[in-house]
């Protein structure tokens, strides 16, 4: 039972995880009717900043104050420490929880300690697509880029990402940036490390 549930939180970290890779920008191209189209607008031009939080849990959270405010929250079904779990990487944790009502399922990913992804799936018998998209549009402006899949608002170190089916996640970019870069540098390091071994026969 341990090593099924262990395996069950390995895939939710992979599917958050990459999730946002698949939704991490790409240099833009010319042609091809399969791009995302970017929308006209060069920052969220609605009439607020975007959000770093949702009902009092915020990115940069530590790890003890978003258990608790999981635990007052009626929306989360919380269940303390096993819904806890250390990811592979040593510095980075997963809070998985079920939710009732409008929120099927949380996940709160943490680096150091601190929540640097929310994701938040939704029901759709309670709540729709179009009306949490329009309500997004009202308040921060039109989305930097929209396709079929998401529709994504960006600022400087936030990434807002209304996915589909029905999806809301919270990024912050600049630790996000850090990871990806950090990947990078490893995997420069294993080639490296492989190509020395393959000049040795």
């Amino acid at each position: 039972m341990i090593f099924t549930k262990g395996i069950a939180k390995g895939i939710a970290y992979c599917l958050v995880l990459g999730g946002l890779l698949l939704a991490a920008p790409v240099p833009a191209q010319t042609g091809g009717a399969g791009d995302a189209a970017p929308v006209d607008a060069e920052e969220p031009g609605g009439e607020g900043q975007l959000p770093r939080s949702f009902r009092g849990i915020s990115l940069g959270m530590g790890l003890e104050d978003l258990k608790s405010a999981l635990a007052e929250d009626g929306l989360f079904h919380f269940r303390g420490d096993r819904d806890v779990s250390f990811l592979p990487r040593q510095d980075q944790s997963l809070v998985e929880t079920t939710g009732f009502s409008f929120i099927r399922r949380a996940f709160f990913q943490l680096r150091e300690g601190e929540v640097f992804i929310m994701a938040f799936s939704l029901d759709p018998a309670l709540i729709d697509h179009y009306s949490i998209f329009t309500n997004f549009v009202k308040k921060y402006g039109a989305p930097q880029r929209l396709d079929p899949s998401q529709a994504v608002w960006e600022s400087a170190d936030t990434r807002i990402a209304l996915e589909r089916p029905l999806t809301v996640k919270y990024i912050d970019r600049r630790v996000f940036a850090d990871i990806i870069g950090e990947s990078s540098v490893k995997e420069s390091g294993e080639v490296f490390a492989r190509e020395e071994f393959l000049r040795g026969f």
